[in-house]
């Protein structure tokens, strides 16, 4: 009979886990955002990937954007113009950017991520920057105002020169300039020059002004980030937090102030900053302006048709005849990676999110950094962090298992005094209440260590969610990205597995209720952990396993001094 039972308990298992296994299938795939519903209203006709051009994504009529901080009118941008020519980008390659610029205003409309794939079976590299009929994502930067070529009043759009329809950064060569040349018909000749160096996301923007006509030249020099509201195309799909999509502004009032879409839809910012920056954040990218040092800018946001504008404008430049001038600022295209961040802004490694533990988070993740350099493989560097946070927090938890260790030891004496004041409450609870403090007893000692351990729990999910290291970080076998789901639950079961195990080392609940429920309590933890990433589970399952040889010792050590103690 007992034989029959654990078949027929281990059948329901089996089939309960491929039935999750077949439901996960279904209705817990990544979302396909490349095939998301265009936002765009342009007249491409293109296939899915097919290229679309900054001009194409107009669909109000209206031209009113940025204003300049002299004039504070809207100033009408080019940029919506039809101006279409042969040979219309330029590649720039890297060894960590693929990008395209259009010789139209000159602006990056397309970045791949060479070091970073789309997703985990893909070779593809990831597209940050990106304009396609289901995406439109695009970093603007020109001049406007009086004489600016970017501004509508002044004529369409400027179509530049280039040398060549390519560029590479060769084995070797750690600089790389790409100069575009534009000629005013006043004879003012333009050269927008993109600066890049090797192992480097920083981009540097920047306009040469040679005025060579007879008046006085004077514009204002503006970036801006393009973006429509489609979804993250590197969201996690696991149960819990989402990641931020929206902008973020640094200012000397703010260091670190987000905005949503619907923020930018109900309240246009136009604030004068110095020493700021703004950007772009999705889950573990970004796309960032950042504007000269001591450069005072007039941080805006506006709406072009369906996509979101955010940006800034400089004071005007004024070129005087004969003169030539320099003007420009620093964007970043690339991954959230603290040690970079700090090298190109203040406070623009608080893009990487660590949460309100940030605290505690931030060192987890140095120290889990500095094992990874030791070990290479980042679910080995998580299981050496998790012996070391139990090594923390070793006496604590020792003083609580010597706790349930006596409670199980008198458990007896528990049962004997059900039998005798079982129906007299006050009496059961006082005589409880004397034995416990007879035996240095602490009931509550028990949920010390899960309390203790809930911080460290949770930041360590931040520095799992956030760093983008772990992203696609295989750890061995069936795992291949700690950032996610173990897609075979494995790992989650296994945790299940070893919360019984344990629940088995702690004394029985008095009150039958309460004992049932702390049986149900593996199980619904499992079902909990099923979608977290499997390096939280994997820190959960070690630590676990931990608690169990170090309560096992101590329940055996506490057995072993009482055994034969007559109360």
């Amino acid at each position: 009979m007992d034989i029959q039972r654990i078949v027929l308990f281990a059948g329901l298992a089996i089939v309960s886990y491929l039935m999750v296994l077949a439901w996960n299938e279904d209705y817990h795939q990544q979302p396909q955002t490349e095939q998301v519903a265009q936002t765009n209203t342009g007249s491409t006709t293109g296939g899915e990937d097919s290229m679309v051009l900054p001009e194409q994504n107009q669909s109000t009529g209206t031209s009113e954007e940025f204003s300049t901080p002299e004039s504070g009118e809207q100033i009408a941008t080019a940029t919506d113009s039809d101006v279409t020519v042969e040979d219309q980008f330029v590649t720039v390659r890297t060894d960590v950017f693929e990008l395209t610029i259009d010789r139209v205003s000159g602006n990056l409309i397309h970045s791949s991520l060479t070091d970073y794939d789309k997703s985990l079976n893909s070779r593809e590299p990831l597209k940050l920057l990106t304009n396609t009929n289901s995406r439109t994502y695009v970093m603007e930067s020109g001049l406007i105002g009086r004489n600016g070529p970017d501004s509508r009043a002044n004529g369409n759009a400027p179509v530049y020169q280039t040398n060549a329809d390519s560029y590479e950064l060769s084995d070797g060569q750690d600089q790389l300039t790409v100069d575009l040349t534009y000629t005013t018909n006043d004879g003012v000749k333009i050269t927008k020059r993109y600066q890049f160096e090797r192992n480097s996301y920083e981009i540097g923007v920047r306009y040469l002004i040679d005025n060579q006509s007879n008046e006085a030249w004077k514009a204002n020099f503006t970036g801006k980030i393009v973006r429509d509201q489609a979804p993250d195309p590197t969201a996690q799909n696991s149960m819990g937090i989402q990641a931020f999509l929206g902008m973020v502004m640094s200012s000397s009032e703010d260091p670190y102030e987000k905005f949503d879409f619907g923020d930018l839809s109900e309240t246009p910012i136009n604030q004068s900053v110095t020493n700021g920056w703004l950007a772009f954040l999705q889950h573990y990218f970004l796309a960032a302006w950042v504007p000269e040092p001591d450069q005072p800018a007039q941080f805006q946001t506006t709406r072009r048709g369906p996509l979101y504008v955010m940006g800034f404008v400089y004071p005007a430049t004024t070129v005087a005849a004969g003169d030539s001038v320099e003007v420009g600022a620093r964007a970043y295209v690339g991954p959230k990676i603290i040690d970079r961040l700090e090298n190109v802004a203040p406070n623009l490694d608080r893009t990487v999110d660590f949460g309100f533990l940030f605290f505690i988070s931030l060192p987890l993740f140095i120290i889990l950094e500095w094992f990874y350099g030791l070990v290479g493989n980042w679910g080995v560097a998580i299981i050496l962090l998790t012996v070391l946070v139990k090594g923390v927090f070793f006496h604590l938890s020792a003083t609580s298992y010597k706790s349930m260790a006596k409670m199980r030891a008198v458990a007896p004496q528990l049962t004997r005094l059900k039998e005798l004041y079982g129906d007299d409450r006050q009496r059961m609870s006082q005589e409880m209440m004397a034995l416990y403090k007879r035996e240095k007893i602490n009931p509550l000692g028990g949920c010390l260590p899960i309390l203790v351990q809930m911080p460290v729990f949770i930041s360590l999910y931040w520095v799992l969610f956030e760093s983008v290291q772990l992203r696609h970080a295989p750890f061995m076998l069936w795992i291949q990205d700690l950032s996610q789901m173990d897609p075979y639950f494995i790992l989650p079961i296994l945790m299940g597995a070893s919360m019984f195990m344990q629940m088995h080392l702690n004394p029985t609940p008095p009150d039958p209720m309460q004992a049932k429920i702390m049986k149900m309590m593996p199980l619904i933890f499992t079902v909990f952990f099923l979608w977290f990433p499997a390096g939280l589970v994997l820190y959960w399952l070690v630590n676990n396993i931990l608690s169990i040889s170090q309560q096992w010792y101590i329940t055996r050590k506490i057995e072993a001094e009482t055994a034969g103690k007559k109360y």
